[in-house]
């Protein structure tokens, strides 16, 4: 049986692991052949000197051998966030998940139930109608009907089942904070993602390319996991191998500032009440808010060029209804 022991020793030592000797080590985890106190002390040497790239890809690679796979069209992209950045606004990224999908962009997003928030993108789909359980072989079809599907971690990921429980007596941010972003289900290969702290923007970047990521904006928004309306977002883009990195403004997509307390949300009855009134065309800061992400993810989607275009291209799908029509095909196809 594998052992997370010689591991433990190097680790204790101040050494960095390698990416194929991560990729063991979380196997081990992951295959159930850890003990609780083993995993615990894995995750604690790795946070307190700070997890590598080669670490990130390891593990990632550790989930993707073991997760429940879908396929998914060319040019499909996700659009999600590390969570963790404790501030409880509407959900953002699933509301851009049906604006893309009134774009003609297949969105396959990957997302879970509230974790660090008050409502996760599983809680307010829920309350919208859309069945998050819906069986996994017919998830292709259900992206293919309503331009949009949604991959529900826990179904997808289960061998994270043996890690639940230290990570839950450890009660604070681990590595595995960051891997949901990066292992989708379907294997995209295009990704808008939000991260919690602007520093692991970066590290996250290069970590997707070394798994195959062709482009991705990696975004962080004034303490927020996505881009922000209340002033400026830091941007690191992976585009064709290379790197970016920059500053963006609402005034870019032309929009107007508002504060974060302007979108901020509740529990899921309300955020999913406030999602479709967007849907049905209010105005406000959560509608700029999402025109900015949504511009960001047309950007990485290779659709328009610029924030200004994406934004204007977000705002013909909503009011044109084909985001409403997004979700509705959603929940007919979840049935």
């Amino acid at each position: 049986m594998p052992s997370l022991k010689p591991v433990l020793a190097r680790l204790a030592s101040g050494s960095t692991l390698t990416a194929d000797e991560c990729e063991a080590a979380f196997g081990t985890i992951m295959s159930g052949e850890a003990t609780p106190a083993q995993i615990a002390g894995l995750l604690m040497a790795m946070r307190v000197r700070r997890e590598t790239v080669a670490e990130l890809t390891g593990a990632v690679r550790a989930m993707r051998s073991r997760m429940t796979a879908m396929l998914a069209p060319p040019g499909a992209i996700d659009v999600c966030g590390t969570g963790g950045d404790s501030v409880g606004t509407l959900n953002v990224s699933t509301a851009v998940t049906f604006v893309l999908a009134g774009c003609g962009v297949p969105v396959a997003k990957h997302g879970n139930r509230a974790l660090s928030s008050q409502t996760g993108g599983a809680d307010v789909l829920t309350a919208l109608g859309v069945n998050v359980d819906v069986a996994l072989d017919r998830l292709p079809d259900v992206l293919a009907a309503a331009g949009c599907v949604f991959l529900f971690a826990p179904r997808h990921h289960a061998a994270l089942r043996h890690a639940a429980g230290p990570r839950v007596e450890l009660g604070t941010r681990t590595i595995f904070n960051l891997l949901g972003p990066l292992a989708n289900p379907a294997r995209v290969r295009r990704q808008l993602t939000g991260v919690y702290d602007a520093a692991w923007a970066r590290p996250m970047a290069e970590a997707l390319h070394a798994l195959g990521t062709e482009r991705a904006w990696l975004v962080h928004g004034q303490g927020l996991d996505e881009l922000t309306v209340a002033g400026e977002s830091q941007v690191v883009a992976l585009e064709d191998g290379a790197y970016r990195e920059f500053r963006v403004t609402p005034e870019d997509a032309g929009l107007g500032r508002s504060p974060i307390e302007a979108i901020r949300g509740g529990d899921a009855a309300m955020n999913a009440n406030a999602l479709h009134a967007l849907l049905q065309g209010q105005v406000g800061p959560y509608r700029d808010t999402v025109l900015l992400n949504s511009a960001a993810a047309l950007i990485v989607a290779g659709v328009v060029s610029d924030l200004r275009s994406g934004a204007a291209r977000a705002g013909i799908a909503i009011d044109s209804g084909s985001a409403a029509a997004a979700l509705h095909n959603l929940q007919l196809a979840t049935a």
